[in-house]
C-alpha cells in the first residue's frame, strides 16, 4: 500500500515537472487567492492590534459622553458627520459635582474646530480643541514648557495657547515658542505652553492639537456654545458600570428626558469601545477575507480546465498503464493527487508570498511610528492550505473520474 502510494507520488511530480510552465501557470490562481488571504487576515488582525492599542492607550477607568444617541452595541450619530448641540459646559460641571456623582476624580470637556494657524510665514493645519477643568489628569499630558492655563483662564475667553508638540515643532521649528503670539482665524493667540509628546491616543494625535480655554474655543473661534464630548476619570474600574448609570439620570434629568430611548447623548467607557471596535474589525476582517477566497474558485476552474487538457494529452499513456494492470482507482487517486499536490504547493507559496508582504508593511507602519504587529496565525494558516487541499480534490475529481474511465483499448489506439 505504502509502495503504491510512493509510486504514484513518483509519478505525479514527474508528470508535474515534465511541464513546469504549465503547472506554475496552472497554479498561479491558488496563489494569489491563498496569498490574498493571508495577507488581508494580517493586515486586518494587524489594523486591529493598533486600533485596538490606541482606544486602549485611554485606560480602562474613562468615561466618554458623546451628544447625540446611540444604540447599545453601535457608535453615536456624532460619529457619522452629524452636528448635534445636545451637550454643554454645565452638564459637564454637573458630572464634575462630587456630591451629585460619586467617584469621578476628574472631568473635562471639550469642543474641537479645524483652523490653520500662522507665525510669521509658516502655517499649519490643525485642529484647535478648547478644553476645561482637569484636562491634564483625564489625558495624563505633562507640560513640557511654559505652564498649562489657571482656573481663571479656563473661567473666561483669554487668548491663550498651548501647543501640542508636533505643532510648536512645525510652526516654530526649534525656537521656543513660549511667550509668542500665532494667529487663528484672525485672532492673536499668546502661546504659553507646550505639551510633552504624547502619540496617538484613540483616533486623534494630541501632539497635532493646539489647546485653548474652552470659552474662547467656543465663543471667539467658533460661535457656538455646545461640547463635542466630555471625558470623566473614574476612581476605579470596578465603579465604572455605577457611575455611568448616575451620570445618565443626571443628564436625563438635566435635559428632561423621561424615557431613556429618547436620550440625547451617549454614555460608553472605553472598554465597550474595545468590545465595540473589536467586533467591527473582526466583521470586516473576515468578510474581506471571503471576498478574497472568491479568487481560489476561479484558481480552481483553472486547475479543473488544464487537468481535462492534461487528461486528453496523456491518453496513451492512460492506456498503456491499465493495459500493465493499473486499476481504474489507482487512475483517478493519480490524477487526483496532481489537483491535490498542485494547490498544495500553489497555497505554500501563496501563505509565504503573502506572509512577506505583510511582515513588509508591518516593518514600514512601524517605522512611522504606529504600532501595528506582524500577526500570522496558525489557524488562519492551516486553514488557507486546507482550503487549498480542498479545492485540489474538488476541482480535480472530475478530470480524475474521467481519466479513470478511459477505455484501454481505446485509449492505446488515440494519436
Amino acid at each position: 500500500m505504502l509502495d503504491n502510494f510512493r509510486q504514484i507520488l513518483r509519478i505525479v511530480f514527474r508528470a508535474l515537472l515534465s511541464n513546469k510552465t504549465r503547472s506554475f501557470l496552472t497554479m498561479l490562481g491558488i496563489v494569489i487567492g491563498v496569498g490574498a488571504v493571508v495577507l488581508i487576515m494580517s493586515l486586518g488582525a494587524g489594523a486591529q492590534h493598533l486600533i485596538l492599542g490606541q482606544v486602549d492607550s485611554f485606560g480602562g477607568d474613562l468615561i466618554g459622553i458623546m451628544p447625540g444617541q446611540s444604540e447599545e452595541k453601535g457608535p453615536p450619530a456624532m460619529a457619522f458627520g452629524v452636528q448635534i448641540t445636545s451637550l454643554k459646559e454645565s452638564d459637564g460641571k454637573a458630572i464634575a459635582d462630587s456630591g451629585i456623582v460619586p467617584h469621578v476624580s476628574a472631568v473635562t470637556s471639550y469642543y474641537d474646530t479645524s483652523v490653520s494657524a500662522y507665525y510669521k510665514d509658516t502655517s499649519y493645519d490643525t485642529t484647535l480643541e478648547g478644553v476645561s477643568g482637569d484636562f491634564l489628569v483625564v489625558r495624563g499630558a505633562e507640560v513640557e514648557s511654559g505652564r498649562f492655563f489657571s482656573d481663571e483662564e479656563l473661567d473666561s475667553v483669554s487668548a491663550v495657547a498651548v501647543l501640542g508638540n508636533s505643532v510648536a515643532t512645525k510652526l516654530f521649528a526649534f525656537n521656543d515658542p513660549v511667550g509668542k503670539k500665532i494667529k487663528v482665524k484672525n485672532r492673536q493667540m499668546l502661546v504659553i505652553g507646550v505639551l510633552e509628546e504624547i502619540g496617538m491616543t484613540g483616533f486623534s494625535n494630541p501632539d497635532d492639537f493646539i489647546f485653548s480655554p474652552l470659552n474662547y474655543a467656543q465663543k471667539e473661534i467658533a460661535g457656538v456654545d455646545y461640547l463635542s464630548a466630555i471625558q470623566v476619570k473614574v476612581d476605579s474600574e470596578d465603579n465604572i458600570d455605577e457611575t455611568m448609570e448616575i451620570i445618565r439620570g443626571v443628564l436625563r434629568d438635566r435635559h428632561n428626558i423621561d424615557i431613556p430611548a429618547d436620550d440625547d447623548f451617549s454614555v460608553r467607557s472605553f472598554r465597550d469601545a474595545l468590545a465595540l471596535i473589536t467586533t467591527i474589525t473582526d466583521a470586516m476582517k473576515y468578510f474581506l477575507a471571503a471576498m478574497a477566497a472568491l479568487s481560489l474558485l476561479v484558481g480552481g476552474v483553472g486547475i479543473m480546465n488544464i487537468m481535462l487538457v492534461g487528461v486528453t494529452e496523456r491518453t496513451r499513456e492512460i492506456g498503456l498503464r491499465k493495459a500493465l494492470g493499473a486499476t481504474k482507482s489507482q487512475i483517478r487517486f493519480q490524477f487526483l493527487m496532481e489537483a491535490v499536490v498542485l494547490t498544495l504547493i500553489g497555497g505554500l507559496i501563496g501563505l509565504a508570498g503573502g506572509a512577506l508582504i505583510s511582515y513588509l508593511v508591518a516593518l514600514i507602519v512601524g517605522s512611522m511610528g504606529f504600532e501595528w504587529a506582524f500577526i500570522v496565525s496558525a489557524p488562519s494558516a492551516i486553514l488557507a492550505l486546507g482550503i487549498s487541499a480542498l479545492i485540489g480534490m474538488i476541482f480535480g475529481y472530475y478530470p480524475a473520474k474521467k481519466a479513470s474511465n478511459l477505455n484501454p483499448i481505446e485509449a492505446l489506439r488515440y494519436e
